[in-house]
């Protein structure tokens, strides 16, 4: 099978308004809908060497993941029978419009903690075995939500590790893999609560905030912040749902590409 007919293609065009009503009279300036995700394309095993990796495009934010599987614990889970999960994030030089240092820096190291976290929820340790599934994202081009789109690419690098364990014969079945994690942004731009937003919104927010969760509508972590002023119950509801609804989405299109 050549690369491109292994690719998969998942753009969401025309998602329909959700049931909750956010006010959708304004357009965007790149022509969405509050409640809509920007065009996501998912490109499987794209990495030679890996035992489990993606290409995820969110719009302009693309992000390479990839998952290793390496024998052995860290030192605390030796002979527990146990298995573990580390992530590893980086901004490639030029995936933004200045160069940036490979130092990941204390951002950086902040968000692959999020990704090992998250992606912790994904996995059954104890199903693992004494075996380290080590999550590497890598932003080739961002413009907003880099971490969001790591979070539900990795899941998808993740699924592929396992099912190779799997056909190898190192695992009896794919039960040490829990249903999909993925992860978006949502937030509050010129007074409207907005889904998914790129580096031109986000810079100028009132309201940033990421939510990652699980199937089926369980949340696994939040971080908001008002960058400008403050955000009331009823606003976080909005952003809440709204955030519950672009992750359903993207949790379908994981369960598409992994089938």
């Amino acid at each position: 099978m050549t690369f491109a007919t292994a690719a998969w293609l998942a753009v969401l065009r025309g998602i329909p308004r959700a049931r909750f009503a956010v006010p959708c009279a304004i357009m965007r300036a790149d022509g969405r809908r509050p409640d809509q995700l920007r065009p996501l394309e998912i490109i499987p095993h794209y990495q030679k060497h890996a035992e489990g990796s993606a290409l995820i495009k969110l719009g302009d934010t693309w992000v390479v993941c990839s998952a290793s599987v390496e024998d052995g614990v860290p030192a605390f889970l030796v002979g527990k029978g146990k298995g573990w999960l580390t992530a590893e994030y980086a901004m490639l030089p030029r995936s933004t419009h200045t160069r940036t240092k490979r130092d990941p820096g204390g951002r950086g190291k902040e968000i692959q903690r999020l990704i090992g976290r998250s992606l912790r929820a994904a996995v059954d340790l104890g199903q693992l075995g004494e075996r380290t599934i080590a999550v590497d994202c890598d932003v080739i081009s961002a413009d907003g939500g880099t971490r969001v789109a790591s979070i539900t690419g990795a899941w998808i690098a993740l699924a592929f590790a396992i099912q190779k364990l799997v056909a190898a014969g190192k695992l009896a079945d794919t039960r040490a893999l829990r249903p999909p994690v993925a992860a978006v942004s949502v937030g509050i731009v010129g007074g409207e609560v907005v889904l998914d937003l790129p580096y031109a919104e986000d810079s100028r927010a009132e309201v940033d905030m990421n939510v990652v969760g699980g199937d089926g509508g369980a949340l696994i972590e939040v971080q908001g912040t008002a960058e400008r002023g403050t955000f009331d119950r009823a606003q976080l509801d909005a952003m809440l749902d709204l955030a519950g609804e672009g992750i359903r989405q993207l949790v379908a299109v994981q369960r598409r590409v992994v089938a």
